[in-house]
């Protein structure tokens, strides 16, 4: 049935909307939507996220269906004379099986689709994430063998990849913030809705996909967590991530940012005093920090405190950057 569902209703509207926002290289305004998918822009955010839910029952269906005894038909005799049109159950059990990757290859695309139009994504070509081959396969007969891509991604599409995918997560991350900036407001159901599934895993899950490296991606959600000022959140995620020594120097230089704007940027007498105390080699480190690069500078000094520990927790102490994590934790005390 679902394959049916596809075949008739699905595919000619995801087709036109791959390749309009594709055109446009980000998600399409309402009108553009009306006039090339027949379906406002709201309506269309929310049928990309259908067909990707679609796309998933086909596969789980596949991979049960060798374990599930085809139904017996039963007709009553009162029936067996009656013409018309065949049952749906008939028509569905005449269905071929589907082919199982091209089936994902379209669910990876989907995912993509339903991302771009949620978080109202911009300079993004879906397309571009594939290689010619991955092109070609797409919106063909799901129950057909096509050559899909396989072996060696070229690297410059690796790197198209990984760039969509860190501001995926960047948008999901900005998502979050709002909604924890709007708890109990009228937005609060829109923004909530980031909730409708779990965006941090779908990505390192398109990653696997996309054959981009999973922990580089994870440890991107979790500096942009912190980031934005989701210190909370941002405990929880590092457990996630496999290479903790390689996030803790990027952690490092995110806490170098915060600390250079408490002390250098808002000028206070007590900031200036204690910058007069602390060793040169870390004033010439936190003056080289752009804070610029933070989204959120109100962050409380006992959060940042919380964070350097995290720091010095996953640092080797023969790391290069050692020395200058545990004179941060002098400098946040003296400012605590």
């Amino acid at each position: 049935i679902a394959l049916m569902m596809w075949n008739t209703f699905i595919v000619k509207r995801l087709s036109a909307a791959t390749y309009l926002m594709d055109k446009v290289g980000k998600a399409p305004k309402d009108r553009l939507c009306r006039r090339d998918v027949g379906m406002s822009d709201a309506a269309m955010t929310s049928f990309l996220g259908c067909c990707s839910d679609l796309l998933q029952i086909l596969m789980e269906a596949d991979v049960r269906s060798d374990e599930m005894q085809l139904p017996v038909l039963d007709t009553e005799d009162a029936w067996v004379s009656v013409e018309g049109q065949i049952s749906l159950v008939e028509l569905a059990l005449e269905q071929k099986h589907i082919h199982y990757p091209l089936v994902e290859h379209h669910s990876v695309l989907c995912t993509i689709l339903y991302g771009i139009m949620k978080f109202s994504m911009k300079s993004v070509k879906p397309l571009s994430l594939f290689d010619s081959k991955g092109k070609n396969a797409f919106f063909k007969d799901l129950t057909s063998i096509q050559l899909l891509p396989s072996g060696d991604v070229d690297p410059g599409l690796l790197t198209v990849r990984h760039q969509f995918l860190t501001k995926l997560l960047t948008a999901v991350v900005e998502a979050q913030c709002s909604s924890q900036k709007n708890r109990g407001s009228p937005e609060e159901s829109v923004v909530l809705s980031v909730k409708d599934r779990d965006w941090p895993a779908l990505a390192v899950d398109l990653a696997q996909h996309l054959q981009v490296n999973e922990d580089v991606v994870r440890r991107h959600y979790v500096c942009e967590l912190y980031n934005y000022g989701l210190d909370h959140l941002g405990e929880e995620a590092i457990l996630q991530v496999h290479d903790k020594e390689v996030l803790a120097s990027q952690l490092l230089v995110l806490t170098g940012q915060r600390l250079a704007y408490a002390l250098l940027h808002t000028q206070t007498k007590e900031g200036m005093e204690l910058l007069a105390r602390l060793p040169p080699t870390l004033c010439t480190w936190l003056k080289a920090m752009d804070p610029q690069d933070l989204q959120n500078v109100e962050v409380p000094v006992a959060a940042t405190a919380k964070l350097i520990d995290k720091v010095i927790e996953h640092l080797p102490e023969n790391h290069g950057q050692y020395s200058v994590a545990l004179n941060l934790i002098e400098a946040v005390e003296a400012m605590s």
